[in-house]
């Protein structure tokens, strides 16, 4: 597509949050509200839990420990699954049996960055549906390679770069550069490395959003200094 009006956005987000999920969802609707910007998506890592081990966690285990109780669990679920609805997700917390380690997750959504074009978006959202939808171990070697391969990636080099210690420590560099940017939750989306929406934002916010800044970039308005 050819537009006077670019954006740059990195979405920092963890691929077992399922607020990242429709933040994802809501970010897709808003793309398709804001057709004359030319908007390039980037995916950045972030750990909800880096000190799951890698085989993962029980999940009623690991929810019983970090909310106290199954029932504070399940109305957090709940409230997630109100929200999912009205971004047209339909969560099936129940088939989720583990909670995994997300690192190696985050590794193959980077290698896809350079994999081509969409090929980074139709990965996370691949993972966000292996793991909230169907269940999957999304910790797993054996579901990252096929999540790659279902997303257009040469899964051959997945499989060869997953045991091996590829990039995970820039990976963890870029968690640790986000939480000294001072993200402490996630989604968090940040437009031409400038403004920062958290949370989990309605399609119009963002389209909103959106729209401003990218009217901005293209008048010059963001190169000038601050009142």
């Amino acid at each position: 597509m050819s537009s006077e009006k670019t954006l740059s956005i990195d979405v920092i987000s963890d691929v077992m949050c399922p607020w990242c999920f429709v933040g994802q969802k809501n970010l897709k609707q808003a793309l398709a509200q804001v057709e004359d910007v030319d908007v390039s998506i980037h995916w950045r890592p972030y750990q909800l839990d880096p000190t799951l081990p890698p085989e993962g966690k029980d999940r009623q285990t690991y929810l019983e420990e970090k909310f106290g109780s199954r029932d504070r669990a399940q109305a957090l679920h709940d409230r997630i699954k109100e929200a999912g609805r009205a971004a047209d997700i339909d969560f099936k917390f129940e088939r989720i049996a583990t909670s995994p380690n997300t690192i190696d997750a985050h590794r193959v959504i980077r290698w896809a960055a350079s994999a081509g074009e969409g090929i980074q978006d139709r990965l996370v959202e691949r993972l966000f549906e292996m793991y909230f939808l169907e269940g999957e171990n999304i910790g797993e070697h054996p579901v990252l390679i096929k999540a790659a391969r279902e997303s257009g990636m040469d899964s051959a080099v997945v499989e060869t770069l997953l045991p091996t210690e590829a990039d995970r420590e820039e990976v963890s560099r870029e968690v640790a550069t986000a939480q000294q940017m001072g993200v402490t939750g996630v989604p968090c989306f940040l437009l031409e490395g400038k403004y920062a929406l958290m949370g989990a934002q309605p399609p119009e916010a963002l389209a909103d959003a959106i729209r401003k800044v990218a009217e901005a970039k293209a008048t010059g308005a963001l190169d000038q200094p601050q009142a």
